[in-house]
């Protein structure tokens, strides 16, 4: 069966946004690492920003494998980052919040990356990124909820 021409450009998307979440996690690297950090690490404080969550709900937040999330929240707490506190929902599955150290240095990072998201989407029109935004959040909707080969 050959492409549509939706399939097309979807592809063609795909292969781009992976292009750009390579440049992204590097941005991201360098970003983080006079705080220590990298990344990955910022990904995790970000899915425990407003509230403490589980390792599994992190991973499913994130779309990353449980056990890798476990790797950096357990690496995350040993630097003193995060902290894992007892769950009310459930005995086992403590949730991983940000200590006071953590607290500091996700404010940091968000100064940092507040600087450099306007520098980055000052060469591209607001309405464009509105746009482009919705049909990502729209194609990783489908993604999430049907269940396609």
């Amino acid at each position: 069966m050959a492409h549509t021409p939706a399939g097309s450009t979807f592809t063609d998307l795909v292969l781009e946004v992976f292009r750009l979440n390579g440049r992204l996690l590097a941005a991201g690297d360098r970003l983080t690492k006079p705080l220590g950090l990298t990344s990955a690490r910022w990904q995790v404080l970000g899915a425990i920003k407003d509230q403490g969550r589980s390792v599994a709900q992190i991973a499913r937040r994130l779309g990353l494998a449980r056990q890798n999330v476990q790797r950096l929240a357990d690496a995350l707490e040993k630097e003193g980052i995060v902290a894992y506190a007892l769950n009310p929902d459930h005995r086992r599955a403590k949730l991983v919040c940000h200590t006071e150290r953590g607290k500091k240095a996700y404010k940091e990072l968000g100064r940092r990356q507040e600087a450099w998201a306007n520098q980055i989407a000052s060469g591209v029109h607001h309405s464009e990124l509105k746009v482009a935004l919705e049909v990502v959040m729209k194609l990783r909707s489908f993604l999430e909820t049907k269940q396609v080969d």
